[in-house]
């Protein structure tokens, strides 16, 4: 008898998924809505590729000058642990791509070590190897077959621990980006949650015509939230740290190293 609708089994991963989200939720998390002028950088990527073919990842661009400016800020580059505050010592970003796993489009983490010593073409190789990869498993822990016997209810409970270990710290980072709305077709900002103690989304990207500087010219802007985990941040540095990364993204300066 048809009844109206189809049933389907949640699949491992996205009960993952579920219980991530179920906790990130619960973070003290302070947003930012900004907007990024990425004329420049543009410019520069498409010069690269017209010199060298290789097309650089937006993506690692963001990477390469999130990692930098993390680098001066240390303290962000942190997360807390049985009251006590642990700065790690080496930048590792999260990158969150998605990938398709039976059929099913799921995101992963992926993360970039050392990010503070790597130039955006290595981080950009970095990213896309990881979006080519075929295995169909999601990231290292579903790799350990016993985690898919964890009863649903306690699936938060490993995650919260999870967030809290410092292997697993060191490994994918306390800094995330997440490029989630670049193919938007109008100005869209999201609103993410996540375990991240800094983390940045990416949204759309839309050009607009203006007066700069007595000329009227046309340039590209990228919609950017910074979220900050509001227990080992406050407003006002987090203000500076976006103005400082506005700034550096705008200026294209790290794609130097490229060309």
């Amino acid at each position: 008898m048809n009844e109206g609708y189809t049933a389907e089994p949640l699949t491992f991963n996205r009960k993952m998924v579920a219980a991530s989200a179920s906790v990130t939720r619960r973070k003290n998390a302070i947003h930012c809505l900004a907007e990024a002028d990425i004329t420049e950088p543009r410019r520069l990527i498409r010069e690269h590729f017209e010199k060298t073919g290789e097309k650089l990842s937006f993506t690692g661009y963001l990477v390469t000058c999130l990692a930098r400016l993390i680098k001066e800020h240390h303290r962000l580059n942190s997360f807390i642990r049985r009251n006590r505050l642990i700065i790690l010592e080496d930048v590792t970003i999260s990158v969150l791509i998605e990938r398709e796993f039976s059929g099913e489009r799921t995101p992963e983490p992926v993360g970039i070590q050392r990010a503070q010593f790597k130039t955006c073409r290595q981080i950009s190789r970095e990213i896309r190897q990881a979006q080519e990869k075929s295995e169909g498993s999601l990231g290292s822990l579903s790799k350990q077959r016993w985690i898919r016997f964890i009863p649903k209810f306690l699936l938060r409970t490993f995650i919260q621990m999870a967030d809290k270990n410092l292997k697993m710290a060191k490994r994918y980072g306390k800094v995330a980006v997440t490029a989630v709305g670049m193919f938007c077709r109008e100005p869209v900002w999201f609103i993410p949650h996540g375990t991240a103690t800094v983390l940045i989304t990416v949204g759309s990207m839309e050009k607009r015509t203006g007066v700069i500087d007595g000329r009227q010219e046309t340039r590209e802007y990228l919609c950017i939230t910074g979220s900050f985990d509001h227990d080992i941040v406050d407003g006002a540095p987090a203000a500076k740290f976006m103005n400082q990364l506005l700034e550096t993204i705008k200026s294209g300066r790290y794609l130097q190293d490229d060309h």
